[in-house]
């Protein structure tokens, strides 16, 4: 059983101090909100609100990632950033709904919004989560932290376009652009949560990890020398940067201290070109027929069994 520790502590500390410092800017939104009468300001608190749950299920994902793998969880708890980014990405498409109904709401019926407070608000937005993007970029690429990033990042193109719906306001005096910007915000959350929702589907059916191909890795396994064949080729993913494999793979009629070369050779060839670190292979010599979607060996000797006893 392999177990792979990997250093959490990065990306807690970011974690924790991202998850204060929203929770502060959630109120500032809400209060700022409602004295400038800006949908817009609400919307950005919405969005806020998402991320301040985004940035509390990871930190609860990494927790449970760093958890070392047992007899019950041979794997660990791996899964568990997956299954948050999962509940993140629908967070945001209920929250991206609930701004859109508001919003043509808001457009039937336009108010006078304080644009100066709402400008000011989202600058201060725009500055904090711009930093918190920047920690949580550099603190690793799992899904569970991307998707966290992605609210982030989302939410500094968001804020930015506040800041500019507002000077035009002042500039124009057209109220309805408070509720367009809240429409251009939701959709910009929806958008950002499909990629996340489709690469965590991905991974909990066990399909292949994004950015492989099979073939590909075949004709790398099949390039080392000694291999003759490949077949019943699995790639999958345990968690977002944890990618499995499993394998029949097809050699000459030798000893095992000379096939250890080989499967030395196959292991070090995906883990260089793939990063794949979890491998179950099973070499074969002899002749194979595939039998219900598995592939089993068949001795000379069995065949001849086989054809007597008819």
């Amino acid at each position: 059983m392999h177990v792979h520790v990997h250093s959490t502590s990065g990306p807690t500390r970011v974690l924790k101090v991202s998850l204060g410092v929203t929770l502060v800017y959630i109120v500032l939104l809400v209060i700022a909100g409602i004295r400038a009468h800006s949908l817009a300001l609400l919307s950005e608190a919405g969005h806020n609100l998402s991320d301040l749950l985004a940035l509390l299920l990871s930190l609860v994902a990494v927790y449970f990632q760093s958890r070392p793998a047992n007899a019950s969880k041979t794997y660990g708890y791996q899964r568990a950033g997956v299954l948050v980014a999962m509940v993140n990405a629908a967070s945001l498409v209920a929250v991206s709904f609930f701004i859109f109904y508001e919003a043509f709401r808001r457009v039937q019926h336009p108010q006078p919004v304080a644009a100066g407070l709402m400008m000011w608000v989202a600058g201060a937005g725009v500055v904090m989560n711009g930093v918190i993007s920047i920690l949580l970029y550099r603190s690793g690429g799992d899904v569970n932290i991307r998707s966290t990033l992605l609210h982030e990042v989302g939410d500094t193109l968001s804020t930015a376009a506040v800041i500019a719906g507002g000077w035009v306001i002042l500039a124009t005096g057209k109220y309805w652009i408070d509720p367009a910007l809240s429409f251009g915000i939701g959709a910009l959350i929806l958008w950002s949560s499909v990629s996340i929702v489709r690469e965590t589907l991905n991974i909990l059916l066990e399909g292949t990890p994004r950015g492989m191909k099979l073939e590909k890795i075949e004709y790398a396994i099949r390039s080392v020398a000694g291999v003759n064949d490949v077949h019943d080729l699995h790639v999958w993913s345990i968690g977002s940067e944890s990618h499995a494999l499993s394998c029949h793979i097809s050699i000459a009629d030798i000893p095992p201290s000379m096939s250890e070369r080989i499967l030395r050779e196959v292991k070090e060839r995906l883990f260089h070109d793939f990063r794949i670190d979890h491998t179950t292979i099973q070499f074969e010599h002899a002749v194979c027929e595939v039998a219900h979607g598995c592939v089993i060996p068949v001795s000379e000797s069995a065949e001849e069994h086989h054809h007597h006893s008819h």
